[in-house]
């Protein structure tokens, strides 16, 4: 069965797809390259490799993008992962505990709460972009295009996309994030992530579980290297960078996305 592609979807999923691209090059440029995140002293990249990479274009510009696909049409909030107050709160809540509960699993030993709370606003700001990337933006745009045509075809194709493209990602970071079986595993933690987004259908949630998986990553990286303080401390301009994450999706998600855009109810 043939389907036509209204010319407005059609720049939407360019859009997409361009960003995706324009992310990962930057993401490639500022850390991958470089070895930012390997390098505890390049304290200047990785403050340009979370806001350009990731607060600027991986939320900032993709939210906008969102903006744009939904003024011209293609979608609704619900296809991008806003929806309703009630459902971004139980969202987050279950987030949370799930992605809680799947990180303490993985632990062998008890882990002080101050190191959760660090290693959680440490990799926010890339879990945030990721999510708004690689599920909103793409796999949101990607469901509303193809939902005309098959409604669970399009959340399998749309899921499996989003999935393998946050997978591919990860060969614009440093090792050993750009190895394959890396990149394998993360692709497999993506289809889980993917799971939880066509559930829950908002972006504020999945965030949150997916965030975990990166708790889970970081801090098994800093027990490899036997870096896991005995007395840690809060770390204030990391808690800060969090909060600037949060104020970067929650902003333009409310004021750009569903004050304009969603339906009464």
């Amino acid at each position: 069965m043939s389907m036509h592609m209204d010319p407005a979807v059609r720049n939407a999923l360019r859009n997409a797809f361009v960003l995706y691209v324009a992310w990962v090059v930057a993401t490639y440029l500022l850390e991958g390259l470089p070895g930012t995140l390997i390098r505890p002293e390049a304290v200047g990249l990785r403050l340009a490799y979370a806001v350009v990479a990731n607060l600027l274009i991986g939320i900032f510009l993709a939210l906008w993008l969102i903006r744009h696909a939904l003024r011209a049409g293609v979608g609704t909030v619900a296809d991008y992962g806003f929806s309703g107050p009630v459902r971004t709160a139980i969202s987050v809540i279950t987030g949370a505990l799930a992605g809680y509960a799947l990180f303490h699993m993985a632990q062998r030993e008890p882990v002080h709460p101050l190191v959760v709370v660090n290693s959680f606003a440490q990799v926010w700001v890339v879990s945030v972009a990721e999510i708004v990337v690689c599920w909103a933006l793409v796999g949101g745009t990607l469901h509303a295009a193809l939902r005309p045509w098959s409604r669970w075809g399009a959340i399998l194709v749309a899921a499996t996309v989003a999935s393998v493209l946050f997978g591919v990602y990860h060969y614009a970071h440093s090792a050993p994030f750009n190895e394959f079986r890396v990149v394998a595993f993360l692709t497999g933690i993506g289809f889980v992530t993917g799971l939880w987004w066509f559930v829950s259908r908002d972006v504020y949630g999945t965030s949150v579980f997916h965030n975990f998986f990166g708790v889970t990553g970081v801090l098994a990286a800093l027990q490899a290297g036997g870096l896991v303080p005995e007395r840690p401390e809060l770390a204030v301009p990391l808690v800060i960078t969090a909060l600037i994450a949060t104020l970067a999706l929650a902003w333009p998600g409310i004021s750009w996305i569903r004050r304009r855009y969603s339906v009464p109810g």
